[in-house]
């Protein structure tokens, strides 16, 4: 009786096989992986715009960002504008709130020639006087305008409330005395400048002290505008 012998396969034989299946299978999937991420590459996010719009621009589609100005300095600084224009805080003095009051600086025998004027600040407030006054040694809007000492000074004098300003005045130059005649005056007057320089603010009258009817003058008169103290009004006049 013959009989017929089986074999069973190689081992390697079978091995192989399988390798080559998980090779496949590997091979399969890399595939599908590869595909994923092509297409997330391809596809941008939802949320991403196509540009981003430059610092300060509209953006597509929008409207530009709001602006703001730096708060502080404008650049325009103080106005300078003061309550009388004069470069203080205070209002010029006008001759209804000031007395007047003159005292002759001269000896006794001596021709009348030098004169402290005094004004006081009546109200509790303080005031300013600019320049130089337009004093007169005789009446009326015609009488000249006594010439001062130089130029004036152009910072204004603050008269504190019950306080007082000084002016001084020389009248008289002429030496010659005998019978001549020369122009009398028996007071003097003086016409405020507002702080702008070119409006004035009321006159001011000036009688001569008592024992004094009238004094002589003539156009060697000057004056020395306002200052703060009798020394300062009267030092200039006392030398001429």
């Amino acid at each position: 009786m013959n009989s017929t012998t089986v074999r069973a396969g190689s081992p390697r034989r079978g091995l192989r096989g399988a390798a080559l299946g998980a090779a496949v299978v590997a091979a399969l999937l890399t595939t599908t992986a590869c595909q994923g991420d092509d297409e997330a590459a391809g596809s941008p996010p939802a949320s991403a715009s196509s540009s981003a719009a430059p610092s300060g621009s509209a953006s597509a589609g929008g409207s530009a960002p709001e602006t703001t100005t730096p708060t502080g300095d404008s650049g325009t600084g103080d106005s300078g504008e003061t309550g009388g224009g004069n470069g203080t805080k205070y209002e010029d003095c006008t001759a209804d709130g000031l007395t007047t009051a003159v005292e002759l600086q001269d000896e006794h025998g001596e021709t009348p020639r030098h004169f402290l004027l005094t004004v006081t600040n009546t109200a509790k407030t303080p005031c300013v006087l600019n320049d130089a006054p337009q004093v007169r040694l005789k009446a009326g809007n015609a009488a000249p305008i006594v010439r001062t000492l130089g130029e004036p000074d152009t910072e204004p004098v603050v008269v504190e409330g019950g306080g007082k300003a000084y002016a001084g005045l020389y009248v008289f130059g002429n030496d010659e005395g005998g019978e001549a005649q020369y122009d009398q005056s028996d007071r003097f007057t003086a016409t405020l400048v507002a702080g702008e320089g070119t409006e004035l603010r009321g006159t001011l009258i000036f009688d001569l002290p008592d024992g004094l009817g009238t004094v002589s003058v003539d156009d060697a008169a000057r004056l020395n505008g306002w200052a703060g103290t009798e020394g300062l009004a009267m030092r200039p006049i006392t030398q001429l």
